[in-house]
């Protein structure tokens, strides 16, 4: 996801802080390397010279060449212009009191409208709404049976209509969804290999006959600067109210995206980052930036390991403090890892992350985790419980019984013993934060629940996180002391 751009504005800031002092030479510089930058990423020229122009103007002030951190302030200014460029403030999908509400997703064909229609209704679902797709595509081949396979994968019923006028479907949808309870119909439109006035005017009636709450625009981050006269031309025809943009993760540039917002005045909603139903992400224009920009996603992480937690975690997270770190711990948590979206999904959401995952080809090595799970799977019960039992017999016999080798094994259990430690100093910090000794009242302070966040296959992600922060965004600092004031926050609760 943006990777070349990010990795191109990182350079430019690491450039600005080996400097020290800055003067109005270097400034004009930096913006000389981040107008290329964007331009190579295919954003939109007109964006990129009023980006340019806005970010040097904030640069060039007394203000930011005279203070004694004028690197870290050339930053944020470029945090900011490219938060405000993405549209300021995440905007949330806008549903009316009216049931059902409609939805209808316009946009060119191959820009991932039926998947994009599929992930909606999954996130839709799983906010309590009961979601209807319809499939009002009736010239590409297969596509309502494309679209009853996804709703059949994520529990969503489609209605086809088939044989009928795709206004007629539309209509028959809601018509649907009123005898069946259904409070949300969202509609799949035909899209075409360019835009042309059969299209725009089929979408012009079917608004008109349904009425939509809400009208997204789904568009491919890789349409690059094409995007610009496809989301003009929606605009001015089906005055859409949001965006979608589909495919994030699969483009290296993703200029096209960045131009959506300045071009229309229409704010991106969504954005896919996957193939599975659940990879649809609520856009949040801030967080967003910082990604870019190297910072990380630490609130990602955060919403993720969140939305994975529930009572049974927190009673293993518990008991892991009382009795230690065993084996199957280890299996849990990376299959956790895996349920988030894999290690290089989380490893890209960390300050200075995509950099290192960049370094190693592009993605984390997944494989690793297949192969400590068999190595796992192939203890007994009783070495899963007590990993300390286990010796150099034990280990050897492990190895043949996985496939790996003793050296692996030896790696395994290596990882353990800095997590077992781990949940030892948490255990003495948890002790020292309870009370320890009994109060006036004879009672005990209150137990502190420690959720924390899952490691990648025995390595922890605050280490991780450690480790890799000190030479990214905002220097690290910044994501540090967010995550650190957002782990208090979860203790006080």
């Amino acid at each position: 996801m943006f990777n070349s751009l990010s990795d191109r504005l990182t350079d430019t800031f690491d450039r600005l802080r080996g400097k020290g002092k800055l003067t109005e030479a270097d400034i004009t510089s930096a913006m000389r390397d981040i107008r290329m930058a964007l331009l190579e990423a295919d954003v939109n020229f007109k964006v990129v010279k009023d980006f340019v122009a806005a970010t040097k103007e904030r640069c060039m002030t007394a203000e930011v060449l005279e203070s004694l951190t004028p690197a870290q302030n050339v930053v944020k200014i470029v945090l900011d212009e490219l938060t405000e460029l993405l549209g300021a403030t995440e905007s949330k999908l806008v549903l009316s009191s009216r049931i059902p509400n409609v939805i209808m997703l316009v946009g060119l064909q191959g820009s991932g409208k039926t998947t994009a229609a599929a992930k909606l209704a999954y996130l839709l679902k799983k906010q309590g709404k009961s979601p209807l797709l319809a499939v009002a595509d009736v010239y590409r081949p297969a596509a309502a049976d494309q679209l009853a396979t996804l709703g059949e994968e994520i529990g969503v019923p489609v209605f086809r209509g088939d044989g009928a006028h795709p206004v007629g479907i539309a209509e028959g949808a809601v018509r649907e969804a009123v005898d069946t309870l259904r409070d949300v119909v969202i509609v799949d439109t035909a899209g075409r290999l360019q835009i042309d006035e059969q299209m725009m005017q089929e979408a012009v009636d079917i608004k008109r006959a349904v009425k939509p709450d809400q009208v997204l625009m789904v568009v491919d981050a890789m349409t690059g600067q094409d995007i610009v006269n496809v989301v003009s031309t929606f605009a001015e025809r089906t005055d859409f109210d949001g965006v979608i943009i589909s495919k994030l993760d699969g483009d290296a540039r993703g200029g096209g995206a960045l131009s959506v917002r300045a071009v229309t005045g229409k704010p991106i909603k969504f954005a896919s980052v996957g193939e599975k139903p659940d990879a649809l992400e609520v856009f949040s224009p801030e967080r967003m930036a910082k990604r870019i920009l190297g910072m990380g996603d630490v609130i990602g992480i955060i919403e993720k390991a969140q939305e994975m937690a529930d009572a049974e975690q927190m009673e293993a997270a518990e008991r892991m403090l009382r009795d230690g770190f065993t084996m199957n711990d280890m299996l849990e948590q990376m299959r956790a890892v895996r349920k988030m979206g894999g290690a290089s999904k989380i490893l890209g959401m960390l300050p200075g992350g995509q950099r290192a995952l960049n370094q190693m080809g592009g993605a984390f090595d997944e494989g690793i985790f297949d192969k400590n799970e068999a190595m796992i799977l192939s203890m007994t019960k009783e070495e899963r419980s007590r990993p300390s039992i286990i010796n150099g017999q034990r280990r050897a016999r492990i190895a043949r019984g996985s496939g790996v080798t003793p050296a692996d094994v030896n790696a395994l259990m290596k990882q353990w013993g800095e997590m077992n430690k781990m949940m030892g100093r948490m255990r003495s910090m948890a002790n020292q934060m309870s009370g320890g000794k009994k109060g006036k009242k004879g009672k005990r302070g209150k137990k502190m629940r420690m959720p924390g966040l899952p490691n990648m296959g025995g390595m922890d992600m605050n280490q991780l996180m450690g480790g890799l922060g000190g030479g990214s965004g905002l220097g690290g600092g910044s994501d540090m002391d967010l995550l650190r004031q957002m782990e208090q926050q979860m203790k006080r609760k």
